[in-house]
């Protein structure tokens, strides 16, 4: 399974990539390898600002739908629209061309309740 260490993880699967104040988000290998094909990707909240745990959206697979939860507070700026017409980038590359939204942070102190790559290993057993 793949780990990206330069990412921060979440209880929920999500992953967050920092670039200033500036968090890419999508969801785990592990969660997407859960979850099987995944088929639809909702995100109806940019623009809106959303505080952490939050829903931002969902991902829809073959089987269910999962809600997807805000790592971070702050203003939705991008949905990655390719995933509306190729979902199946998530399965494919989840750290890659499968990110979901990037966030404007708020609070950036928030970073710190986060999972390095070794601490997300140690969660998942």
């Amino acid at each position: 399974m793949n780990i990206p260490a330069n990412l921060k993880y979440t209880k929920d699967h999500e992953w967050v990539k920092v670039d200033g104040d500036i968090a890419t988000i999508g969801i785990t290998d592990f969660a997407q390898g859960e979850l099987g094909d995944i088929v639809y990707v909702e995100v109806e909240t940019e623009g809106e600002t959303l505080a952490q745990e939050e829903v931002f959206g969902t991902v829809e697979a073959v089987k269910t739908v999962s809600d997807l939860f805000m790592p971070v507070s702050g203003e939705v700026l991008e949905f990655n629209a390719d995933l509306e017409s190729a979902p199946e980038a998530v399965n494919n590359d989840p750290y890659g061309s499968g990110w979901m939204i990037k966030v404007k942070m708020s609070d950036l102190s928030e970073l710190d309740g986060l999972m390095s790559a070794d601490a997300y290993q140690e969660m998942l057993g």
